[in-house]
């Protein structure tokens, strides 16, 4: 097997275990059920089928379009919310990312499909060739179409070997742009419906993270933290992992003076402006002139 094909094999695989995990951490969103809890097992799932966390699995209520990440001994109980699930895994660095809506509210009602279908007609005109506003008109018609906003300034975007963001912007409206998608590119396409203003804004504390730069520390317990961040490859990581496993004093400590060094790159969620409920669908795809989905789901 020559590199190419083993990176598109590890791509697949990692497309079907962000699958199987989106769907089994949609086995769990159910009332009464704590949101911390359902994280962790979602992540135990993604190792246990020999993948990677490309990113910590997130859940997002209501307004919170994304990055929704409880810090440590935060306790967050599922109670008529919408939620949003929100996965990623990787395989020898090759990251597949998937999310989901469900709507567990009476509150609505046609949010979670204003999402769904506009990623499923996205899909359907995504080939070789096809320009990015012609993919962003797709979904805000469809959005608009069930009375709600597509979110601007949120978009799918590129993947790569330990990147989770990358080139192109896919975005969700008309924005113009010319630029095309090509043969062979791996993509994440991911759409997000508003019942609010459809713009975002970072808002709250953030408990996703990712390492911007490594630089010299003093102190003994920063270096451990920073081995063990090393260890996630650039790749976000949450910030209850640390605390699970050094402590939340210790690592508190740690980040104050990472921080002060500009090391981290913090994510804070992500919030409708004018507090309205948003819905989210995601894939990974692989364009082609016949479109394969590596997070198809079964």
């Amino acid at each position: 097997m020559d590199e190419e094909q083993e990176i598109l094999r590890n791509w697949a695989k990692a497309g079907k275990i962000a699958a199987e995990a989106l769907e089994y951490g949609r086995s769990l969103i159910k009332e009464g059920a704590e949101v911390s809890e359902i994280l962790t097992k979602i992540e135990a799932k993604i190792v246990s089928l020999e993948g990677g966390l490309a990113f910590p699995a997130q859940i997002s209520l209501n307004e919170t379009a994304a990055h929704g990440c409880p810090d440590f001994g935060a306790k967050i109980v599922l109670a008529g919310q919408l939620v949003k699930l929100d996965v990623g895994a990787h395989v020898d660095g090759w990251v597949a990312d998937t999310a989901l809506t469900v709507n567990l509210s009476k509150e609505h009602k046609d949010i979670v499909k204003a999402s769904e279908e506009s990623l499923k007609r996205a899909l359907k005109i995504i080939k070789p060739g096809v320009k990015l506003y012609e993919i962003g008109a797709v979904v805000e018609e469809t959005i608009l179409g069930y009375g709600y906003k597509p979110v601007r300034n949120l978009s799918g975007h590129g993947l790569g070997q330990f990147i989770v963001h990358d080139a192109p912007t896919i975005p969700n409206f008309d924005n113009g742009s010319q630029e095309e998608l090509e043969d062979g590119q791996i993509v994440a396409t991911e759409t997000f419906a508003s019942a609010g203003s459809g713009v975002v804004q970072e808002k709250g504390k953030a408990g996703v993270l990712m390492l911007l730069e490594e630089k010299p520390v003093r102190d003994a317990f920063t270096r451990q933290i920073l081995q063990r961040i090393n260890s996630y490859q650039g790749l976000p990581f949450a910030k209850r992992w640390l605390a699970n496993e050094f402590g939340v004093n210790k690592v508190n400590f740690a980040f104050a003076q990472l921080n002060r060094l500009e090391c981290l790159r913090e994510f804070p969620p992500l919030v409708d402006t004018a507090n309205g409920w948003v819905s989210q669908a995601e894939h990974t795809i692989m364009v082609g002139d016949k479109l394969k989905v590596l997070t198809e789901r079964n």
